[in-house]
């Protein structure tokens, strides 16, 4: 074992049990009922902003260090992706939804559309998040294999251990904290990482590298397919973020979240571009490495004195917690609370916390066996989870928000479809990062099917009439004449698009702004008795109010 992995894991260790420590102490105080899962609605702006900080800028970070080893600077986009994700959220969201006291996206869809729904897109919730979580362990189980002489399956089994043993224990006030302390460890690395760079390759590095490698310094070398695809993912995700959601609803009012929110957008700038800088300038000093994260790790473990590499790998450690840890316990909310309250609508909120914590052992498993599966692309599991969760839901949250004409068997063909769809594109596809079936990204394909089936199948079972009131009336004919002109636009230009990536976005745009034109156009019809499928969800809702 190295200098640098005695320090290494001696920070880790060392932070890790004082995190448990305070977790447990958090713990003896830890909120009761619904207050464990949002901290009792007491967060300042400036916690929100740690943890959505934490949450989004320390992932991004990992995931743009390893794109811009193969890529290069053009992985900046997925940081200013998930930056537009952010202020959006913080623009448009954080108001509504804390005025529904939102908890988690599944439980606002079960409250819509029943426990049947809610059991659907609680589970396919919580089998996605342990593929976000696993994007961000693998990074530090990749610099303890490059570092210890570790297998690397053997570092991620004993990260995702060290992930658990503090996540049970206080709740969403003892992520909160967490969150903070890790803020406070990526000042060190990012200071640490920027001297690095700064020692070997330098300015002169980069010089040269526009020599040999001009791609390398390309904004667009990433690929405009995957480019599109980060955009449209974050952004389609700003309904979705359910792990943002449960911090960001954790404040204290919703003008205090969206401080924070607008707070943490500021604050990622220094992530994505030292995280870019690090991945090019191992590029230059550790070539040809088949892992990309092991590649970043040899060269700051070559580049540093041994106790600066175990601080940079400690916050590389914070970016896991970061992002593995919330998301850990936002999937097993859903898991724990909403499918427990689904298949049991009689437990208590203290059972609903001990199912939640037994699900965050089960999803600790998922999350090992998701890294065994595929070590080599982290930033792969990210969008491979956004594909399957946003292919799910989407439909059914648009129609929570804005679609009242929706119905229960219409959410569940639709969750069933997205997210089937998705996942046999990949499949289809060869599960390949960046070479997809009919070279159309799955995320598209899962999300516009996703839409589809829930508007063809709520109309077909529903009797329903042109809307009365005039202004719905004149936004839907506009909405209506817009996405005909871009299904046409994508069919007549299909040609240059589709070499370019685009035709799936395209076809999805017009999917989305059809859809709108829908919700506007359609209402129930009002001289007909509700379907029995109404009538329920018409009671849920009453009995919810």
């Amino acid at each position: 074992m190295t200098s640098a992995g005695l320090w290494t894991l001696g920070l880790a260790v060392g932070y890790t049990l004082l995190l448990a420590l305070t977790s447990r102490a958090a713990h003896a105080r830890a909120d009761r009922g619904e207050g464990f899962f949002v901290g009792s609605r007491t967060f300042s702006p400036w916690t929100v902003a740690f943890c959505i900080t934490g949450l989004f800028s320390g992932s991004s970070y990992i995931a743009i260090m390893e794109l811009s080893y193969r890529t290069g600077i053009s992985a900046i986009w997925y940081g200013v992706a998930e930056t537009v994700q952010v202020l959006l959220i913080a623009l448009i969201l954080v108001k509504p939804l804390r005025k529904r006291l939102v908890v988690t996206v599944t439980g606002m869809i079960g409250e819509r559309f029943g426990r049947k729904a809610q059991a659907i897109a609680g589970s396919i919730t919580a089998f996605t998040f342990p593929m976000w979580s696993v994007a961000t362990a693998i990074a530090f189980a990749s610099a303890l294999h490059a570092l210890t002489g570790l297998s690397i399956h053997a570092a991620i089994i004993v990260t995702a251990l060290l992930l658990l043993a503090f996540l049970s224990a206080g709740g969403m006030r003892a992520v909160a904290f967490t969150q903070t302390a890790n803020c406070v460890v990526f000042i060190g690395m990012l200071a640490v990482g920027t001297l690095a760079f700064f020692i070997n390759p330098g300015i002169d590095g980069i010089r040269q590298l526009a020599v040999d490698r001009p791609e390398m310094l390309d904004m667009s070398s990433a690929g405009v397919t995957l480019i599109a695809a980060w955009f449209g993912t974050f952004i389609v995700n700003v309904l979705l973020a359910q792990a943002a959601f449960q911090m960001t609803m954790s404040c204290r009012t919703p003008e205090d979240g969206r401080k924070g929110m607008l707070y943490a957008a500021g604050l990622g700038v220094p992530f994505i571009i030292v995280g870019a800088l690090l991945g090019t300038a191992a590029a230059i000093v550790v070539p040809s490495q088949d892992l990309g994260l092991v590649a970043v790790s040899v060269y700051i473990a070559e580049v540093l004195p041994a106790p600066l590499a175990g601080v940079f790998f400690l916050g590389v450690w914070a970016c896991a917690l970061s992002w593995a840890g919330p998301c850990q316990f936002s999937g097993a909310t859903s898991l724990g609370r909403d499918v427990g309250r689904a298949l049991r609508p009689n437990a208590s909120e203290d059972d609903l916390v001990r199912y939640t914590r037994w699900s965050l052992v089960l999803l600790t498993v998922l999350m090992i066996l998701f890294a065994f599966l595929r070590t080599e692309q982290a930033a792969w599991w990210n969008v491979l989870a956004w594909t399957l969760r946003n292919g799910a839901t989407l439909a059914p949250v648009l129609a929570v928000l804005f679609w009242p004409l929706a119905t229960r068997r219409s959410s569940y063909a639709a969750m069933i479809a997205g997210f089937g769809t998705g996942l046999g594109w990949y499949h289809f596809g060869g599960w390949s990062p960046s070479q997809f079936l009919f070279g159309i990204h799955p995320v598209w394909i899962g999300m516009t099917a996703n839409v589809l089936v829930m508007i063809s199948v709520s109309l077909v079972s529903t009797r329903w009439q042109v809307t009365s009131h005039p202004g719905k009336r004149q936004w839907g004919v506009v909405a209506g004449v817009s996405a005909s002109v871009l299904y046409l636009i994508t069919a007549i230009f299909w040609g240059s698009l589709h070499p370019l990536g685009l035709s799936g976005m395209m076809f999805f745009t017009a999917t989305a702004v059809a859809a709108a034109a829908t919700f506007l156009l359609t209402e129930e019809e009002k001289s007909h008795d509700k379907t029995e499928d109404q009538t329920d969800e018409h009671h849920d809702r009453t009995l919810i109010t």
